[in-house]
């Protein structure tokens, strides 16, 4: 640790969470200015009267204040704000499609078969986007060529009689309602690709060279070398191949709506159609061969696909595109006039409408398929941790999460349609016969959500009774914080119990309605093929999915609307766009653009800048999605930094969702080892805040919490870059629980505290600031303050000199309810004793075992002497407490209840038992207090 001097300043540079936020409540103060940044991407600094930057609070440490700057980076203008970014909501069915290449397992580079699947599951994921680009084109045209310029505006039709003019009935009028509508949505999505944040040039000095736009948050960063260990982020980068995804998806976007109106993929309308229809069906076909064959570049190409990026360079792809803007346009010569509804009826719209849904659902099923082994496959790399590390349905997240942006894509134009449909008349207007099998999926989804909400809510009611009534509703972690205070300790149980319920069960949320709505589609889909009649018992669903459906696309239009004027709703709106575009377009092009592109490297050039200055110490402080991306720049910075500057560097991740969260959902991007490396390059000066109440945050640096005779411990990174147990948790002048690198804060508050704004009640994932807690963690981030008991060294408190990562059977519940003598089934866990100046090793891990009959005494360790009897420590035998000169004497075990900390043993490399370097110190007052549990698992 880089030793303090009299000049030493401490730059906090926070950036903010989803939501957005103003310059003043990210600064924390009642006036803010911009000192850098270009209107995206703003850097603040609190202001005085004056409006001048002024400095911020002065840091309290142990030893003395410290200056301190503190800056904000804002970039919530990058997702709200205007009626064009609330319009991106529209297209979360893309987003959604991209967001699920994110979320692929790693694949195994040491097993062709895992390359293979790989490069099968990305060629999946872009037809399955590209299909999702013509249904959407498909849909609005089914609205404008078929509902309202071929049935509602012919000419003599009631249709809206004396509402349209004549003229609008008339050859060329319905031809421009029928096609210029599509062709403006076209227009809109390619434009809508073209969009990127581009780096501040004058922030992050980014090169001249017009490749380094391509390059993302590498720009200024050179690639890491093959054998450096990953950090979070590394694979977030700019796609190069993305002008061509784009090219392709235009082209099939111009192609479909051609198909379209000549006739459908049934064949042409008449002869005169019939070159055009071929021309464009031919297009449509290279868009799909496109991108199917145009792989990812970071993997290594295929020969197909490094022909393909020869043919699709910068004139061949304005060629292409060309071509698709000629075959609309001959589309609409050919198709003068319009025929008659009642002699094709529904020709251009059915058929095209469920062959796209069709073939979706064949893609979404064959990655599905496919999607198993390769989770499987990677299941090695997460096989030994606990359930609550592990990814989201075991890697095959990405599945449901396709399948849920194709039903919502269809679900949302079906609901345009048949609105259209209502408004104009149903006596008047037929809508494609596609669309009634749509109807009622969605009625049958939303009666059987219904009917699981009838169920469940009172299940989670009646839990969460009996819990209350049982003393069970407070953690283990509540009891502890809220120690001597029993009006908080209800109120936070109530709130921590809630918190608990929504991260354990979001993704089983998330499962079951993608499994409702994939089995609708099933059904539908045989339905559809077979050409069956919708039975006369299933027709009030289909009246319920009319109702479900133009309810969900109203809303929505209505939602995007009024986000134009009022800044909260765009505000809410915008959790979509923070969510979804963090990610960089690589599976679908048609997404909002990725705004971690441009705020990492602008974040990392600001911290560079600042550390120029060598008595300067930076803390990056990120709250809930900003610690993703404050991680991330961190990652960068220790890429860069010389290790003289490393020192210098600090991360607080505040209301983080980077353990039970970003790991288990993107396990090949932010995956749990890259958190291990990130945790031992910042030696201990990673420190995360959290609260129990918080929903969408939690613990981010420690697991397998239990309270153990009035004391947190637990399982987490360690400053040295290798997992095991913790030091117990230390109690914070402000109240909070410190275990290695989580600061647990009371919530409700203890104070007020003299000198620091107040926050009373539940504050959950907001004002974190407020907390007395923050500058601590500041101060030791930055390096003024170590680390509790010891972190960034000895580890003798708990299990002196033993490493590796603690792990529990797959189903402990079942092994607790299944004890014969009413005490719970304990896991023996074998732990090996390694030498304290020995590097830990993978191989030195620790590994659980089934249960034993008894744990073998520890052995006498010589030149120790008692001092008198001690609490046992949580991973071995009752011992007595060292003292000088003498040895030490193990005391058995007999009469005393067995738990789940008593079945730990000490090994030695040759598997003999040895005892502890060191028992457990004593136990400060206030975790013995009358009442807190002797032995509980949180």
């Amino acid at each position: 640790m880089a030793i303090p001097g009299p000049d030493t300043r401490v730059v906090e540079l926070r950036v903010h969470g989803i939501l957005g936020t103003t310059p003043e409540r990210l600064t924390d103060s009642v006036a803010a200015v911009e000192v850098a940044g270009d209107g995206l991407g703003r850097v603040v600094r609190p202001a005085d009267r004056l409006r001048r930057p002024a400095p911020g609070p002065v840091l309290q440490t142990t030893a003395r204040p410290v200056p301190r700057i503190v800056e904000g980076y804002l970039w919530g203008r990058m997702t709200s704000g205007g009626l064009a970014k609330a319009a991106w909501a529209m297209l979360f069915p893309f987003a959604m499609a991209n967001v699920a290449h994110w979320m692929l397992p790693p694949a195994r580079r040491d097993s062709r078969f895992g390359h293979l699947l790989g490069h099968a599951l990305r060629a999946l994921l872009r037809v399955a986007s590209l299909l999702l680009t013509a249904l959407l084109v498909a849909q609005v045209t089914v609205v404008s060529l078929d509902l309202v310029a071929a049935q509602c505006l012919q000419p003599g039709g009631p249709c809206l009689a004396g509402v349209a003019p004549d003229w609008l009935r008339g050859e060329w009028a319905r031809l421009a309602v029928g096609l210029v509508p599509p062709a403006l949505l076209i227009l809109l999505l390619h434009q809508v690709a073209k969009v990127d944040w581009e780096v501040n040039k004058a922030e992050a000095g980014a090169s001249t060279n017009p490749a380094s736009k391509l390059s993302g948050m590498r720009q200024d960063v050179p690639p890491p070398p093959a054998q450096s260990a990953v950090l979070p982020g590394d694979a977030v980068e700019a796609d190069p191949d993305t002008p061509a995804l784009r090219a392709l998806h235009t082209t099939g976007a111009l192609a479909t709506a051609a198909v379209m109106a000549t006739g459908g993929p049934a064949g042409p309308l008449t002869a005169t159609a019939a070159q055009v229809w071929v021309s464009a069906v031919v297009l449509f076909l290279v868009s799909l061969v496109g991108v199917l064959l145009l792989d990812d570049p970071a993997h290594p190409p295929a020969a197909a696909s490094r022909g393909l990026r020869l043919l699709l360079g910068a004139v061949p792809r304005k060629l292409i595109v060309t071509s698709g803007v000629a075959v609309l346009a001959a589309s609409v010569v050919v198709m003068r006039p319009l025929p008659s509804p009642s002699s094709t009826p529904a020709r251009f719209s059915g058929d095209t409408i469920g062959l796209l849904v069709l073939g979706f659902a064949c893609c979404a099923l064959l990655f599905a398929v496919l999607l198993a082994p390769a989770a499987w496959s990677a299941r090695r790399e997460w096989a030994n941790r606990p359930r609550s590390l592990r990814p989201w349905a075991g890697g095959w997240m990405a599945a449901p999460v396709l399948a849920m942006s194709g039903l919502l894509g269809a679900g949302f134009g079906a609901g345009i349609a048949l609105t259209v449909v209502t408004l104009l008349g149903t006596e008047h207007v037929t809508p494609p016969p596609a669309y009634e099998t749509v109807t009622v999926l969605w009625g049958a989804t939303a009666v059987l959500s219904l009917l699981a909400l009838a169920v469940i809510v009172p299940v989670i009611l009646t839990r969460r009774w009996l819990a209350e009534h049982q003393d069970r509703l407070a953690p283990a972690e509540a009891t502890l914080l809220h120690a001597g205070r029993p009006d908080d300790r209800r109120t936070a149980a109530r709130a921590w119990w809630w918190a608990n319920l929504e991260r354990e069960h979001l993704h089983h949320a998330l499962l079951a309605f993608a499994l409702l709505l994939t089995l609708g589609a099933g059904v539908a889909s045989i339905q559809y093929v077979t050409d069956a009649d919708v039975p006369e018992w299933l027709e009030p669903l289909a009246t319920v999915g009319v109702l479900a459906l133009a309810v969900f696309a109203l809303a929505l239009v209505r939602t995007v609307y009024l986000a134009k004027s009022r800044p909260n709703t765009a505000r809410l709106l915008g959790v979509l766009a923070d969510l979804t575009c963090f990610w960089p377009r690589e599976a679908h092009p048609t997404v909002p653009p990725c705004y971690a592109l441009k705020v990492v490297p602008e974040l990392v050039h600001r911290a560079t800048e600042h550390l120029r200055d060598p008595a300067a110490r930076v803390v990056l402080v990120g709250h809930s999605q900003g610690s993703l991306l404050a991680a991330v720049a961190a990652g960068r910075l220790l890429r860069t930094l010389p290790d003289s500057d490393r020192a210098r560097l600090g991360l607080v991740t505040v209301g983080s969702q980077l353990q039970w969260a970003y790991p288990r959902a993107f396990p090949a991007v932010v995956p749990h080892e890259s958190l291990t490396e990130l945790s031992g390059s910042l030696s201990g000066r990673w420190r995360a805040l959290c609260r129990g109440t918080d929903a969408l945050g939690g613990g981010v640096t420690t697991w397998n919490r239990q309270v153990y005779e009035g004391t947190l411990i637990g399982v987490g990174f360690r400053a040295d870059g290798t997992e095991g147990p913790l030091p117990s948790a230390t109690r914070s002048p402000s109240g909070a629980l410190v275990l290695g690198g989580d600061h647990w804060l009371p919530d409700p508050a203890r104070g007020p505290f003299t000198g620091k704004r107040w926050g009373p009640g539940v504050l959950g994932h907001n004002d974190f600031n407020s907390d007395p807690e923050w500058d601590r963690a500041v101060a030791i981030a930055a390096g003024l303050e170590l680390p509790p008991r010891g972190q960034a060294g000895e580890y003798s408190h708990l299990l002196a000199g033993v490493r590796g990562h603690v792990t529990e059977p797959d189903d402990l519940d079942d092994a607790l309810d299944g004890a014969d003598d009413g005490e719970p089934e304990v896991p023996t866990i074998v732990v090996t004793r390694v030498d304290a100046v020995r590097p830990a090793t993978a191989e030195q891990s620790m590994t659980a075992l089934p249960s034993g009959d008894g744990v073998s005494p520890a052995t006498t360790e010589p030149g120790r002497e008692s001092d008198g009897p001690r609490t046992g420590s949580p991973g071995g035998p009752t011992q007595t407490g060292p003292a000088q000169g003498g040895p030490t004497q193990a005391k058995g075990r007999a009469g005393r209840k067995k738990s789940r900390r008593d079945n730990v043993v000490v090994v030695d490399e040759n598997g003999d038992p040895v005892a502890p370097d060191a028992p457990r110190g004593k136990s400060t007052p206030w975790e013995r207090g009358g009442d807190l549990p002797g032995r509980r698992k949180s």
